[in-house]
């Protein structure tokens, strides 16, 4: 499926891109040589480009179509609806992956641990050169020092690991720049009792704190990357099974055996090295979820503005144009 799905992307953009060119094409024809409409009308009639373009017009249009109507009843089986399945007795360990942030990894810690259900707090360190495992552990935190930077992914996962040896039906995955607030938690818990795993979604204008590191670029790029997701899982019968506006976001609660659903893919596709740098471990995660035929939906969450300086670098546009083309990459792919 995947490689039908890349068929359809890439087969749309080639042609938009022949469509372009015919229209430049004439538009310096009709500056250089002035526009006279009765050799204009002639010359687009006599077109041999113009009625390939048609022609291929018509077959992925068709294509298309014949697509969307095999997809017609994708993913429509009971167990992609409504479904209510209370956690009794919720028990939630919050994963924080770390690198140098010292001055963020307090509050972050504190906050979680203070949070109504939460009994754990794990930081992933990833080799810090500064203090952030120390004073992760003071503050109560279970902390995990990685000798090696392997990246954010492999943090995630060893994440994971860990807190699947506890008690805990709730995991939870956020980040320690102090973009998110720890309360959020309680209002994405809730929703576990219908779903598997609920992620937030940071473009809500009046949720976000002014001058926050998602700026017009961050945010459009996300919306369309999360659309095409939606694309890649469409149904005829309600516009697919999943929909997502910002596949950047890393904070999400999963149900415990939702997770274990996922894992065994999660630790083979990184022990593969599918995502050298872990930058890509967040809308890789949506994606596995549906894979794995989780239940994922998407809420409004609170976003600051960032303590310190992004480990990710996609601040920087170019940084940040590359790490979405990789996305888009494994998306058309997988």
């Amino acid at each position: 499926m995947g490689k039908i799905f890349a068929g359809i992307f890439f087969s749309f953009f080639a042609l938009l891109v022949i469509h372009i060119f015919f229209l430049v094409l004439h538009i310096f024809l009709w500056i250089t040589e002035g526009l006279v409409l009765g050799i204009f009308v002639e010359t687009i009639y006599f077109s041999v480009l113009l009625k390939w373009m048609i022609l291929a017009d018509i077959i992925w249009v068709s294509f298309v179509l014949g697509f969307a109507l095999k997809r017609k009843k994708y993913k429509t089986e009971p167990q992609h609806y409504l479904s209510y399945e209370p956690i009794k007795h919720p028990i939630a360990a919050v994963i924080i992956p770390t690198f140098n942030e010292a001055d963020n990894v307090e509050k972050v810690v504190k906050d979680y641990k203070m949070q109504p259900n939460v009994k754990y707090v794990y930081v992933i360190d990833n080799n810090s050169s500064d203090k952030t495992p120390d004073i992760a552990e003071k503050c109560g935190a279970v902390v995990i020092r990685k000798k090696i930077n392997k990246g954010f992914g492999d943090s995630c996962v060893i994440g994971f690991n860990e807190v699947l040896k506890t008690d805990a039906n709730i995991v939870a995955l956020t980040e320690c720049d102090g973009t998110f607030n720890a309360y959020d938690i309680t209002k994405m818990i809730p929703y576990l009792d219908n779903c598997d795993m609920v992620v937030g979604t940071r473009i809500i204008q009046v949720l976000t704190e002014k001058g926050n590191q998602n700026g017009m670029f961050h945010t459009w790029g996300n919306f369309f990357i999360g659309k095409l997701i939606q694309l890649k899982y469409f149904s005829l019968l309600h516009m697919g099974v999943t929909s997502f506006t910002d596949v950047g976001c890393g904070y999400r609660c999963i149900r415990r055996d939702g997770l274990e659903k996922m894992i065994g893919q999660i630790r083979n596709d990184y022990l593969n090295k599918i995502d050298e740098d872990g930058w890509m471990f967040n809308p890789y995660l949506n994606l596995c979820s549906v894979d794995n035929e989780l239940k994922t939906v998407e809420i409004p969450i609170t976003f600051n503005r960032r303590s310190g300086i992004s480990k990710s670098g996609a601040n920087v546009k170019s940084k940040g144009f590359k790490l979405g083309l990789r996305i888009i990459w494994l998306i058309l792919l997988s």
